[in-house]
């Protein structure tokens, strides 16, 4: 009898999985456009990224189909990245404090905003990099679809502590529901990459609409879809890619947490139970199989596996390659971390209990330096 509910339960998680990643595109390579120049504004908020913008600015002056201008925000920097933005030829645009009820990011993507001219408006995080034709696939995308177009970058992943992320990056698309077969209700966007025309941006209320979100991504989609415009979502593939978490485990860990529990509150119900249900799988064979193998070493049975050793091996192949399956899509994770994946699961369950601990009982997150009051938006001290 386990064993043929471990088999429902592991096909409905397989079939929940493939429904929420039905449509999982990516930016396309290069599209249609081999204009020298296009007409956009790129804006750059910026704190305390002296190592990572270089990388960023770089790129866009390798790109295929150049932009207008760039706009580096500088959102209260205590390093250097003014200096070096500055130097490798990018307008920047000192922020002033955030006004009350404003987060840090989104006054510094408002400000930005005012700052350019082109039609287009192109907003990127400063740990972002773009292939060289990497703009000519997004203007296709914003052609094609209109509205605002999103990117999920592909997940540069170098250190073994950043291998630790892998679930919060499966779990922030299953999650989205921005790939599903029939996306839900709630438009769903990603931060690091958003391309639109500025009538729509301003159509939709711009940043001004988010102000005080922390989650203003995922907020800025629902202020496009309330004036009907479309949102369009696409993971990075080879055009557009990160690196989030360079500064050590504490900057991961600080990072997810402030993501993390905000975002499961924002999830529609359909994608939030189906996520639930293939995390629940992998917590299931990951216990099940561990008692099956004390079983097997000791040789003392456990009710639970008595007799489906065999079974909860096979289990484990089935989800470490479904796993493996989707994370070579979005990141360059190691083979450790589908493999073994109750290593990577476990810093799953740390993070995410250590999210909603600041989220919700505590009501403050802290990033790069500021303390984020949840319970008060108002305050000037609030995350980029």
């Amino acid at each position: 009898m386990t064993g043929l509910v471990l088999v429902m339960v592991l096909l409905a998680a397989a079939v929940s999985a493939r429904w929420l990643l039905w449509d999982l595109r990516t930016v396309p390579r290069g599209g249609g456009h081999h204009d020298q120049s296009a007409p956009v504004s790129v804006v750059i908020p910026a704190r305390d990224e002296e190592t990572t913008i270089p990388a960023l600015l770089e790129s866009l002056r390798r790109l295929t189909v150049g932009v207008c201008e760039i706009v580096v925000v500088d959102d209260g920097s205590r390093d250097a990245t003014a200096s070096v933005a500055r130097s490798a030829g990018a307008t920047v645009l000192p922020a002033s404090v955030p006004p009350p009820g404003w987060t840090g990011k989104a006054w510094a993507c408002h400000l930005g905003a005012g700052a350019t001219s082109a039609d287009l408006l192109l907003f990127l995080d400063a740990d972002t990099v773009l292939a060289r034709d990497a703009l000519g696939g997004l203007l296709e995308l914003h052609e094609r679809h209109g509205g605002l177009v999103s990117v999920q970058p592909f997940h540069g992943v170098v250190r073994a502590y950043e291998q630790l992320s892998s679930y919060f990056n499966v779990m922030s698309l299953l999650a989205s529901a921005a790939f599903a077969r029939r996306p839900g209700k709630r438009p769903m966007a990603f931060g690091p990459c958003l391309l639109t025309s500025r009538a729509d941006y301003e159509r939709a209320g711009g940043h001004d609409a988010v102000r005080g979100e922390i989650l203003d991504d995922v907020q800025l989609a629902a202020a496009y879809d309330r004036v009907g415009l479309p949102v369009l979502c696409a993971v990075g593939g080879p055009s557009i890619w990160m690196r989030s978490y360079p500064g050590g485990l504490r900057q991961m860990a600080d990072g997810w947490t402030k993501n993390f529990a905000s975002g499961a509150s924002a999830t529609a119900p359909g994608p939030a139970l189906a996520s639930a249900l293939w995390m629940s799988a992998h917590h299931a064979v990951a216990v099940g199989a561990a008692l099956a193998l004390v079983e097997a070493v000791t040789g003392r049975g456990v009710s639970l596996t008595y007799g489906e050793s065999a079974l909860w091996a096979v289990a484990w192949v089935g989800v470490a390659w479904q796993l493996r399956s989707i994370l070579s899509r979005i990141g360059s994770f190691r083979w450790w971390t589908w493999a073994l994946f109750p290593v990577t699961l476990v810093a799953f369950d740390v993070l995410f209990a250590r999210s909603a601990a600041h989220t919700v009982v505590r009501r403050s997150v802290l990033w790069r330096g500021r303390e984020v009051d949840l319970s008060r938006r108002g305050s000037p001290e609030e995350v980029v």
